[in-house]
């Protein structure tokens, strides 16, 4: 689908670019003012978030340019994961090469990944509510709202989106 665009599971040596596109995303897209926020320093910590969840980066021409993070039920990085879902978070795409493919590529390949885990009958994520770009590429990729699973950030009043596309 995407050629030029590799999605392979992270090596440790991708752990600094998977931060620093996970940083740099979040404040362009104006996620968090500041990388000092509690969460963004926890979403930068990947050799933590690698030893807990399945964490995946993009690659085009040597260099990492997206990042996905995996989950399923009961795992720590899972917020919304049904017994039958396989939940992502964290999907990523350094601004310098958004709406370049790297997206789309890491879609397909969590689809395709998700199909073939057993047990699994439906892929779900967590967005933010004024995350337009985000919002439109799952809705391009055959994701639905549940809006009955919504929630809210624990002690705030910023409510998060559930989308869910069954397989």
């Amino acid at each position: 689908m995407h050629p030029q665009i590799t999605v392979r599971p992270a090596v440790e040596s991708d752990f600094d670019a998977v931060a620093r596109i996970t940083r740099n995303s979040y404040l362009a897209a104006g996620y968090f003012d500041d990388a000092d926020h509690p969460y963004m320093r926890k979403v930068q910590d990947v050799a933590l978030r690698a030893g807990q969840a399945t964490v995946w980066v993009a690659e085009r021409a040597g260099q990492v340019v997206g990042s996905v993070t995996l989950a399923r039920a009961g795992e720590p990085y899972a917020d919304i994961a049904l017994d039958d879902e396989l939940e992502f978070r964290m999907l990523v795409v350094d601004p310098a090469v958004q709406r370049s493919g790297a997206g789309k590529a890491m879609m397909a390949a969590i689809l395709e990944h998700a199909k073939e885990l057993d047990g699994i009958k439906a892929v779900s994520l967590t967005t933010g509510s004024t995350w337009e770009s985000a919002r439109s590429l799952y809705y391009k990729t055959g994701f639905a709202r549940a809006p009955e699973r919504d929630w809210f950030v624990p002690g705030t009043d910023i409510k998060l989106l559930v989308y869910r596309r069954d397989l």
